[in-house]
């Protein structure tokens, strides 16, 4: 169901008694440094979004890229960078470029309160998703909690929308939004700038909007620009 594109990590089912899940990020979050940011809380430079962050503020104890059954695709606007959003529909053919987080279940908890706009501290029963691979926990954005697949005990776990691609309108996504993702996947997925270009521009969405060229040439130029390490 699910394809690393590494070797799988080997991981226990709970951390230090802590009982642990995989967060399957598609979106911004691919980039381990805006990960950090629903973690530890604070604002990324140049957006004014403060995020509340989780109880449990420890880095990941292992990340791991994927790819999936399905696609992403664009759609409504993001208040934090403007254009399109990231959503993921398993059911449109793809794969779908994706990072895994090995997280306590209570992060996983905290970052899914803040994607929801809810405020972290609560908690979520996973179980009747565990069993039925899906949970819906509202009607808005990356309010529906999918199982994607396990890797040995421990469980792959994204949000998306309820709805499917087919159920809405796209929206091109912005420059910004674009260089986030692609960062994350020459990060964490170790892609050449004209693989990631190449799967941006034909999503959904994007397609027609961003031309490859125009995504790599801003991905050299990210590349010129940020300091190694």
């Amino acid at each position: 169901m699910v394809a690393a594109v590494v070797e799988e990590v080997e991981v226990a089912a709970d951390w230090e008694g802590t009982p642990l899940v995989w967060y399957v990020s598609y979106g911004s979050n691919l980039r381990s440094s805006r990960l950090a940011y629903y973690l530890a809380g604070g604002t990324m430079p140049g957006t004014t979004h403060v995020y509340p962050g989780c109880r449990d503020r420890r880095p990941p104890r292992a990340t791991a890229p994927l790819l999936l059954p399905g696609s992403v695709y664009f759609a409504l606007k993001s208040k934090v960078w403007g254009g399109g959003m990231a959503f993921y529909d398993p059911a449109v053919p793809g794969p779908a470029a994706a990072r895994a987080y090995l997280l306590s279940r209570q992060q996983f908890v905290d970052i899914a309160a803040q994607e929801m706009h809810r405020e972290p501290g609560g908690d979520l029963d996973l179980t009747a998703l565990l069993g039925a691979g899906r949970a819906v926990l509202g009607p808005g954005r990356y309010e529906t909690v999918l199982l994607v697949g396990h890797w040995g005990p421990v469980p792959l776990l994204t949000f998306t929308a309820p709805w499917g691609l087919a159920d809405v309108a796209l929206t091109a996504p912005s420059g910004a939004y674009l260089d986030m993702l692609a960062a994350g996947l020459r990060e964490g997925n170790g892609w050449p700038p004209a693989r990631i270009a190449a799967y941006l521009a034909g999503l959904a969405g994007a397609h027609g909007v961003w031309q490859p060229d125009e995504i790599a040439g801003r991905l050299t130029a990210a590349d010129v620009a940020e300091p190694a390490g």
